[in-house]
Order: structure tokens, then C-alpha cells, then sequence
């Protein structure tokens, strides 16, 4: 049985020990009904103990034992074939888990015991040094000296035991005195601190338990993919989700050796692009997972006009500046001086050495160069620049770097541009110094090491800091969104969507994903306060009024404001739960890094935050005002809902639907999105509407709209892999477009602007000739320009298909 090679729609399952391939077979038939045509699994090789995602694998040759091994998956396999479904597997070709006891990765193991000289040795990206230093393993909670004092370490046969760690003995080593013993290794046990500074292993991001492999060595591409190739040569898979391919040595090698060896599965890359950044042309895949596409539909959703008042409101409560430019700079240098400082170690040693085997070059010191090496990393404003070692850089990696260049010279002093000179020339891989003593391995690693550290830069300083302090709109501080990119016209999305209709056809969308700050819908909700910041300024005055006693001298206006646009957000039938809410603020105030942190806690500052929140919540008066504020925006958030959800559906790409976001779902960043969901219901919500009944509420609407849609897509495919054309409309708060001949998309954007001016009155759309179906309402539809008043009159969107 023959199943499509490129998905029509997909929908993401988190599998863990808890929803395992049984428990997700159980779901594939209303999968099917909904009109999905391939699950979009998690990670699904053998990770480490306990993990809740995925992204941990210690085992390459084994699937997921906790989700149910290999007899699970092929049930799943089985129950997919039987309504020609298919599979899309996440792939983690980054890196591997340093896992305790780390005896569970095999080849972890190999190295730590015997170092340089393991069949494994070429799997990680380790810095041995010239006098082949010894691998940190930074889990110490005391330094050293304590623990050796304090008698922590213990030795177990040909095992070196830490507490619940784990470590293997050099052979001949087991009989020496434990402090010399320890010495003796080829890893070196350090206090967890010492990472940051010393770590000689290349990791993800920040994540000392997520160990970087080398998997531009066909060897470790092989054994790291062969399982996955296995089922997909089996049918049991049919494409793949590649997870942060800009950590990777070559990220357009990596995709064309995957697009040989599964002769041209369908490939998306998790890639994060930065302004109007594109995709490389040349890697061969067939898009991105979508947040390229998010920023622009949930853009659609946000009005301009709000953004002056809104940033008004928010420099007022917060004394945050005005621009979140001096914002991300500061919390860059923040994590290129602590969170990356082994890192940018790195790259100095590097360019000392190139440097000091060249007379010519030798008078740069590695002062200069961490100056200039800092400056860089923090002016760099894209994940990577795809400079080739051996290749002459393309125009845009030429861009990137010198736009970087350019901003770094106005932070350097004279003598330091001098070495920058060096360093840009070194990075682009061109002619520096004298030819005849070019150490081009050196300067080849320079290069790609270099691009692979801006990435955790990024992500660091910006998504995982910088977003947790500014929040002029908070539902614009997402992957891959820009804060300041306030609101997208119609145009700006025509544009961009008959882009992706020409360039990338088979891409991926999305609105949620497993990463995503805030669920589509919490979104859709913060949305529509850029519509009315007067009101909204007016209730958050109210709401700080009445709270005045629940709020602790120590409490920042910052982390205030998160509450409140986090309360409003995810206001459901009434508050979210406390705990739910708890637990976001705490994360969300240690990733901000001012006042608490994940390794320095501050008590007293997280307990007046969550005194706060319970005070806040306990008080009636307060939750009433809350009430009547969210029960003005009912229509408003009903057609963002709606509405961004039916273009993302139906917008050039393979959409994808976040488990459970059919229904309306108020979750906020993980674990909170990766809760259990209850399929049940979902089952049941949608047999009643296939029965004819009316929706009950906007999420019976949303899974309706969903529905119908990725229905639609399956009974026109042709349709859907073929044109697209922007509909003319007599009023900017409609947008419209048409896919092939065949259908027609229409959803109402910015209604509280629209409903000021009177609603929609005589404006039209510009239907094709030829008779149409609103497949939502079931009501007939003539050609030529429609009143948008009586398409819209049951639901604040329409999906018309050629009758």
C-alpha cells in the first residue's frame, strides 16, 4: 500500500512512557477522521531514564522502551496502514545525553574510559588539548578537594561511583589511592560551576547532559540514522523533522547525504530565520517546521496602531526602554561572558594558534581576539552565516558577517579593529597572513566552530533571556518571532505566502509546537489587546489598584506585567489553574536572569512572586475585574481563533496541528504544553458535529474549522499543491486568498477596529466566477464580489469550495 510521499497534514504527538505507539495507535482512527495524513512523533529512539521528550537519546540502535519498544511502534505502524496513514519521524542528529549512570550510552562510555584511544573517540567534538587533557564531567556539588575530603567517591570493581553517577576506570587504575586514581582517568570530575568556564566538550545550548556528536562523520551518520533509515526503507516512516541542524558542522552536507540515503524523503528543517533571512536554496529539503510562517499569520492578527500606546504602557509599568534592541544586546553579552565563555575560549585558542604560526599575524593577542570574538557573537543577528570551509562564501554569508562586523566596530577601540580585520578575513575563509604557513585544519575548524556558537547565542540571549524581559506585547516574544515586527498587513502575508508557494510548496506551518512560549490560542487572545491599548491599559491600572496590598516591595513591574498579560492570556471559563500558573512564573522570571536564576536562586524573590500570584488569585474582587474585561473580548478572540488557525490550514505548506490544539488550548512553554490529552472528548466533540449538531462554544467552532479544512485538503489536493491568489476585498480587516481553482479562504482580522467603524457594511470580496460552498455553514455562495457581511455572518471566517 502506497502512501503519499509528502504529507497533506500532520499532527504532532509527544510521545512519552506515559502516551506510548500503543496508546498513539489508539488515537490514529479519529486522527484519520479529522483528516490528518501522517503522525508527527517525537523523538522515538531509546532516551535517557525518565525523559519527558525525546531529545535525549542514548541509544541509536533502539526505540523508546518506556513508549513500548519495537513491538509497540509496529502496532502503531499496523494501525496507521489500515486508514493509509503515514509517519514523519523527529530526528536529534545534534547530540546525545550524558546520562547517569552514563553506562546507559554506550558509546559515552567507551570514551570515558579509554579516552582518545576508543573506537568512539570520533563520535564527540572533545578538545583533548596538545597533552591530551581529560574530559570535564562538571557534576561535583563541592569542588574536588571536598569530596575527596569528605569521602564522596567510591570505587566499585572497575567502576568509579559518585552518589547515583557512574563513571568507567582506566584500565590499571582501579588499585591506585582514590586521589590519585582520580587523576588518573581519562575525564576529569569537577564541580558543576567549572563547566561554564572549562567545559572541553562541545554541548547544546548550555545543556552540560546533552553531549554534541560529530555527525558529519559518516561513521556517526550512519550508526546514529540506521534504525531510522531501516524503517523508512520499511514504509514504517515516511519523512523527517531535523532538530537544530544549525548546531551541525555542515548542515547542507548533512541534508544532502540524508536526501541520498532515503533517496529524497520528505525533509524539514527546525531553522529559526531572523528578518526577511531565507532558507539556503541549496539544502536539499523541503522546508522548515513553520516559524517563519507562524510570525506571519499570527502578524495578520495584530494591529500596528497598538504598538506606540502599548509600548507606552509598558515603559510606565515596567521602566523597561522603549526599544528591544538594547535589550537582546545586553543579555547576549551576558551569555557570551558566562553561558558560552568555554566556548568563546575555544575560538581564541583557536585563533591564537593560527595566529602565532604566522609571523605576520603573531602581534593579535587573545585578548584582542576574545574582545573582537565577543563583540562579534554578540552583533550577530541570524543563527549562522553558512560560510563552507574550502568555499568561497556566498553573498549572504558575506552580508551577515560584515553587517555583524560593522556593528562591533562601534564597541572597539582602534587597535582591537586591527585584529577584527583578522578574524572577519579568517571567517570568511580568506587569504590572511602568509600563504606558505597556513594551518588549514585550524582555520577550517575556526570557521565552522564559529557558526556554530552563534546559534546558542541567539537562543540564549534571545528566546531564553531577552524574551523574558520584554514584553511590550507578550504574545509576539516567540520562537522565531521578533517583538518589534508589530503586526503583518494583508499584503506583507500575500507576499509572503506566494513565496513560499514558488520556493518552499512542501514546506511545514505551524501556530504550536513542543517549543512554542505560548500556545496559538494564548497568542490569538494577546493578540487583540493591540486593537484596544486604551481599554486595555485602563483594566491593568484597575488590576494593579486593586492588588495593592498583595504586592511585595520586592515584586518588579516587569514580572507584574507578565502576570497580568499571562492571566488575561490564558483566561479560560475562569482563571488557570495555580499551579500551572506558578509554575510558568518561576520559569519564566529564571530565565530572565535578574533577579533568580536556575543555578542562584533567589528565595525571597521567587516567594513574593508567588505570594503575589496566590493573593492575586484568591481575591474576588480582582478576578471579577478580570472577568468583565474578558467577557468584552468574546467576539474578538472568537474571529483571532478562528481566523489564524483557518489560514494557517489552508496557506501554501504542509500544516501541522499541535496535539489537543484542534480545541481551543490555553497552554503556556514547557512542561506545561506537553500535558496529557484528552482524546475522549475530542472523539466525542467531533462524531456530534459530523451528525449535524451546532457548535457548542469556540473550541466545538475551532475543531470544526480544523476539520473541515484538512478534510478539504484531502479531497483537493491538486488544489492545494498548486496556486495561490489573493483575493481582492473592499476593507483591510478581511483577508482572502484562493488555492488552485478550487477553494477560497476568508477570515475577519482586527474585528475590534472593524466593529468601531460600524462592522463590515457594503464591503466585498472578489469571488472567481463560478459557483461556491461554504463547507463550514453549508450555504451556497455566488461569484463576483460578495458581501463580506452575509459570508461572515455565522462565523467570523468562510471556507468556499467550487460546487
Amino acid at each position: 500500500m502506497l502512501i503519499s510521499t509528502t504529507p497533506q497534514a500532520t499532527y504532532r504527538l509527544q510521545l512519552r512512557a506515559e502516551f506510548g505507539f500503543e496508546d498513539a495507535a489508539g488515537v490514529v482512527p479519529y486522527l484519520s477522521s479529522l483528516g490528518i495524513s501522517h503522525a508527527y512523533l517525537s523523538p522515538i529512539l531509546q532516551a535517557a531514564p525518565g525523559s519527558t521528550h525525546g531529545y535525549d537519546v542514548v541509544d541509536h540502535s533502539r526505540l523508546s522502551e518506556p513508549m513500548g519498544g519495537r513491538r509497540g511502534f509496529e502496532r502503531l505502524s499496523a494501525r496507521l496502514a489500515e486508514v493509509r496513514m503515514g509517519a514523519i519521524a523527529d530526528v536529534v542528529p545534534n547530540h546525545v545525553a550524558v546520562p547517569t549512570p552514563a553506562r546507559l550510552n554506550k558509546a559515552l562510555w567507551s570514551v570515558l574510559r579509554d579516552g582518545p584511544g576508543s573506537p568512539y573517540a570520533e563520535w564527540f567534538d572533545v578538545d583533548w588539548g596538545s597533552g591530551n587533557q581529560p574530559l570535564l564531567m562538571a557534576v561535583l556539588g563541592h569542588r574536588i578537594g571536598q569530596v575527596l575530603a569528605e569521602g564522596e567517591l567510591a570505587v566499585d570493581g572497575d567502576v568509579l561511583r559518585y552518589y547515583d553517577h557512574e563513571y568507567p576506570l582506566r584500565p590499571g587504575t582501579a588499585d591506585l589511592p582514590i586521589a590519585e586514581l582520580v587523576t588518573e582517568q581519562w575525564y576529569r570530575l569537577a564541580h558543576w560551576r567549572v563547566a561554564d568556564e572549562e567545559l572541553n566538550y562541545r554541548r547544546f545550548f548550555d545543556v552540560d547532559t546533552l553531549a554534541a556528536v560529530r555527525v558529519e562523520t559518516q561513521e556517526v551518520f550512519e550508526a546514529t540514522h540506521a534504525l531510522l533509515f531501516e524503517l523508512l526503507q520499511e514504509g514504517k516512516l515516511n519523512g523527517f523533522r531535523i532538530d537544530h541542524p544549525d548546531g551541525l558542522a555542515d548542515p547542507r552536507g548533512y541534508l544532502r547525504r540524508l536526501a541520498e540515503r532515503t533517496g529524497g524523503a520528505w525533509v524539514v528543517v527546525e531553522k529559526i530565520l531572523e528578518g526577511d533571512e531565507e532558507l539556503p536554496h541549496d539544502w536539499p529539503c523541503a522546508g522548515t517546521t513553520g516559524y517563519d510562517a507562524l510570525l506571519r499569520v499570527g502578524g495578520l492578527f495584530v494591529d500596528p496602531a497598538g504598538a506606540a500606546p502599548l509600548a507606552a504602557l509598558h515603559s510606565e509599568l515596567t521602566g523597561e526602554p522603549a526599544d528591544f534592541s538594547p535589550v537582546v544586546v545586553e543579555a547576549k553579552r551576558e551569555i557570551v561572558k558566562h553561558g558560552q565563555y568555554a566556548e568563546v575560549h575555544r575560538l581564541v585558542e583557536l585563533l591564537a594558534r593560527i595566529c602565532q604560526d604566522d609571523v605576520r599575524l603573531r602581534d593579535h593577542t587573545r585578548r584582542a581576539f576574545h574582545e573582537v570574538v565577543a563583540e562579534l557573537l554578540v552583533q550577530f543577528d541570524v543563527y549562522r552565516a553558512y560560510v563552507v570551509p574550502g568555499e568561497p562564501p556566498a553573498p549572504s554569508a558575506i552580508r551577515v558577517l560584515e553587517r555583524a562586523a560593522t556593528k562591533a566596530r562601534e564597541h572597539l577601540d582602534e587597535d582591537r579593529q586591527e585584529t577584527l580585520d583578522v578574524v572577519l578575513d579568517l571567517l570568511m575563509g580568506r587569504e590572511v597572513g602568509t600563504a606558505s604557513r597556513i594551518d588549514e585544519h585550524a582555520r577550517h575548524e575556526l570557521i565552522v566552530r564559529f557558526q556554530q556558537t552563534c546559534g546558542p547565542v541567539m537562543a540564549k540571549g534571545i528566546e531564553d533571556t531577552a524574551f523574558y524581559r520584554w514584553f511590550r506585547l507578550s504574545s509576539l516574544n516567540e520562537v522565531g518571532g521578533d517583538p518589534e515586527h508589530f503586526g503583518v498587513t494583508p499584503e506583507e502575508f500575500h507576499a509572503f505566502s506566494a513565496q513560499l508557494n514558488r520556493r518552499w510548496p512542501r514546506t511545514m506551518t505551524t501556530l504550536s509546537t513542543h517549543d512554542t512560549k505560548r500556545s496559538e490560542d494564548v497568542r490569538a487572545r494577546l493578540g487583540v489587546l493591540s486593537e484596544q491599548p486604551a481599554a486595555w491599559a485602563e483594566a491593568v491600572r484597575e488590576w494593579r489598584r486593586l492588588s495593592e496590598d498583595h504586592r511585595s516591595p520586592l515584586l518588579d513591574g516587569s514580572t507584574e506585567y507578565l502576570f497580568w498579560q499571562t492571566l488575561f492570556g490564558t483566561w479560560g471559563d475562569g482563571p488557570i489553574a495555580e499551579d500551572r500558573l506558578q509554575g510558568y512564573l518561576v520559569k519564566a522570571i529564571r530565565e530572565a536572569k535578574r533577579h533568580t536564576t536556575w543555578t542562584e536562586v533567589d528565595e525571597e524573590y521567587e516567594q513574593a512572586v508567588a505570594s503575589f500570584v496566590t493573593a492575586v488569585l484568591a481575591d474576588e474582587a480582582v478576578l471579577e475585574s478580570v472577568r468583565r474585561f474578558v467577557a468584552k473580548q468574546t467576539e474578538f478572540v472568537r474571529a483571532a481563533t478562528l481566523g489564524q488557525k483557518l489560514v494557517q490550514l489552508t496557506m501554501p505548506g504542509v500544516p501541522d496541528v499541535y496535539q489537543g490544539t484542534e480545541l481551543v488550548d490555553l497552554s503556556l512553554v514547557d512542561p506545561d504544553n506537553r500535558r496529557e490529552v484528552n482524546y475522549e472528548e475530542r472523539i466525542e466533540r467531533l462524531r456530534r458535529l459530523d451528525e449535524g449538531a451546532k457548535p457548542d462554544d469556540l473550541s466545538d467552532e475551532k475543531l470544526l474549522v480544523t476539520a473541515r479544512a484538512l478534510r478539504l485538503r484531502r479531497q483537493y489536493p491538486e488544489a492545494f499543491a498548486g496556486g495561490y491568489t489573493p483575493l481582492p476585498t473592499s476593507n483591510g480587516h478581511a483577508v482572502a486568498f484562493a488555492r488552485g481553482d478550487e477553494v477560497i479562504t476568508i477570515a475577519t482580522r482586527l474585528p475590534a477596529a472593524l466593529y468601531r467603524l460600524g462592522g463590515w457594511g457594503d464591503s466585498t470580496v472578489v469571488l472567481p466566477s463560478g459557483e461556491w460552498k461554504n463547507v463550514l455553514t453549508g450555504r451556497d455562495v455566488g461569484s463576483g464580489a460578495a458581501r463580506i457581511q452575509e459570508l461572515l455572518e455565522d462565523l467570523p471566517v468562510a471556507l468556499l469550495v467550487r460546487s
